[in-house]
């Protein structure tokens, strides 16, 4: 699937996602007013901010509000449910891996099973109960050996409640459905449901 690959710190700027760049030793410097955002504006950045962190474009990003409108609940909650749901999201959430992008390189190359299945494609919805593992003849390789020696497997990163981990084992379980309150803070639901509201 077709996916963002550009430099990904001058998109988070763009976006508002980093905080501007201090001059140092010259003083403070003027800057042109920036114009107001319009509530349209505001909208869509809050989905592209959506769409650049959780690596996904626009039509399937559609696609999952559409689905999240359909289920019963609140929409926003149903859409960051969707979102973390993703099999590299929780390849990441689960410390095997530094980044989603490292996530989805690592279940798209095949280094991933489910339920003891190997299941190459990142946007796999996971379900409580599955259990998502290293496949044996990955443990072995190059990258299990720098990818457990960078983020601990799971043994230091944050792993959120709705998930099980036991790094000896590098394996994890999805114990239940995504906690959107556990998502990602700085994405602010709401607008994303304004802006499709007025399409």
């Amino acid at each position: 699937m077709a996916r963002y690959t550009g430099p990904l710190k001058k998109k988070l700027k763009s976006l508002g996602m980093l905080a501007q760049e201090r001059t140092r030793g010259r003083g403070p410097q003027e800057r042109a007013p920036r114009r107001r955002q319009s509530q349209y504006g505001l909208q869509l950045q809050e989905k592209q901010k959506a769409k650049l962190l959780y690596g996904v474009l626009e039509r399937q990003f559609s696609n999952y509000y559409r689905e999240a409108a359909r289920r019963t609940g609140v929409t926003g909650d149903n859409l960051i449910q969707l979102l973390e749901g993703r099999l590299d999201n929780v390849v990441y959430r689960l410390g095997f891996a530094s980044t989603r992008r490292q996530a989805r390189q690592m279940v798209n190359h095949g280094h991933i099973q489910i339920n003891a299945k190997k299941v190459d494609i990142p946007s796999y919805q996971v379900r409580p109960g599955q259990k998502i593992t290293w496949r044996e003849r990955s443990r072995g390789s190059g990258l299990f050996e720098v990818i457990t020696a960078n983020t601990g497997m799971g043994k230091t990163s944050q792993v959120p409640s709705w998930l099980r981990v036991t790094p000896d084992d590098a394996a994890g379980e999805m114990a239940a459905l995504p906690n959107p309150m556990e998502g990602e803070v700085i994405i602010d639901t709401r607008q994303i449901v304004e802006y499709y509201s007025r399409r």
